[in-house]
């Protein structure tokens, strides 16, 4: 009884067999030729493999290694920047209050900020960011901002005196003092059917005045006669922590508009009140991107707002949307008896600015940039 191979390329099976002993030699010696021919076919078909893997090891090392190489570069590129200096909304409402911020109102502490500088660096600056944003993200859709930034400084001295933004004009927008309420009609509408909830919570703000002159979280402005103060839930695109605490179905509301600017320096929210015998000095606003829209909550006879030239009124529950760029003057001329006029402003960008450049004018204009 003799071990034989089954096949000459098969040496994992084999058949045992009961054959005559005068046949044992000739069998062994044919086994042993088979067992040889396999093992050469063994060592052969390992070969081959190893040979095999070691190419495709090379070809995953260098993957591997050039992934590796992206992942550095990465890690590099993203390390270097430097962090934003403010935080979203939502995590500033969970956050103590943020430097910066007193009686509830954001005061500029650096001289390099862009809405507060005016000098020839500005366009370089502005440019310089522009270039930035162009080489992380793209160049396309750029063009206005390009050629705005390139010639702003003809731009604003070259303007007609009734309109001149005193930062960043965006040229080739569409220009009237004025916007009809389809112009941002989604939020218009959303702003109006929660006129009551806002009502309610600034007149919850307001009885704070009976105990002192400026409860903290106003802000008193300068005006020739009268009183005019604001409560800013935004302020250049900043969040009054302590103040959206105090007015959270306001704070949720300007999360729900589509089109407020809330993330680079000319957004802002707040509630405006002018007290009779008030007048606002005339000015500009600092940029044609944006309509600043104001949802009348208190509105007495004897109030009216000019833009350009052009006189209109509030209206309580009714949105009135303007361009500020352009000349403008507030006045409420009514008595004592007529109480505050006040209304709901929010910053909403203007709806000819697409969506690429308010993505591009959000990083060039962020706070603190």
């Amino acid at each position: 009884m003799v071990w034989v191979p089954l096949g000459p390329q098969r040496t994992d099976c084999l058949i045992l067999l009961h054959t005559p002993n005068v046949n044992s030699s000739k069998m062994s010696l044919e086994w042993l030729v088979a067992w040889s021919w396999s093992l050469d076919g063994l060592r052969d078909c390992i070969a081959t493999g190893i040979q095999s893997v070691r190419d495709c090891d090379t070809t995953a090392v260098v993957t591997v290694a050039c992934l590796l190489v992206l992942f550095v570069w990465y890690c590099y590129h993203v390390g270097r920047e430097q962090p934003r200096p403010y935080a979203a909304v939502n995590s500033l409402m969970q956050s103590p209050d943020a430097n910066g911020l007193q009686n509830g109102y954001v005061y500029c502490q650096s001289p390099e900020c862009v809405r507060c500088t005016h000098n020839e660096g500005l366009n370089q600056k502005l440019y310089h960011n522009l270039q930035e944003y162009a080489k992380r993200y793209s160049w396309s859709g750029m063009g206005r901002i390009h050629k705005g930034i390139r010639e702003q400084g003809r731009y604003l001295n070259s303007r007609p005196s009734i309109q001149k933004p005193e930062v960043f004009f965006l040229p080739d927008l569409p220009t009237t003092p004025y916007f009809s309420r389809d112009a941002q009609k989604h939020d218009v509408e959303l702003l109006e059917r929660n006129f009551q909830t806002i009502l309610c919570e600034f007149e919850t703000l307001y009885k704070a005045f009976s105990n002192c002159s400026l409860p903290q979280g106003w802000k008193m402005n300068s005006t020739p006669s009268g009183e005019w103060v604001t409560f800013y839930l935004v302020n250049q695109g900043v969040c009054v922590p302590r103040n959206c605490r105090k007015c959270p179905r306001m704070y949720r509301l300007l999360g729900s508009l589509r089109t407020c600017i809330g993330n680079n320096v000319f957004g802002n929210a707040c509630i405006s009140v002018l007290s009779p015998g008030t007048v606002i000095t005339e000015h500009y606003g600092p940029t044609n991107i944006r309509i600043r829209c104001h949802l009348g909550l208190k509105t007495p006879s004897g109030c009216e707002l000019v833009v350009g030239g052009e006189p209109q009124c509030w209206a309580e529950g009714r949105c009135l949307l303007f361009d500020d760029s352009f000349l403008h003057t507030a006045f409420h001329e009514g008595s004592a008896e007529d109480g505050p006029r006040v209304v709901f402003m929010v910053d909403l960008w203007h709806p000819n600015v697409a969506a690429a450049e308010r993505q591009a004018l959000d990083f060039i204009f962020a706070p603190g940039r």
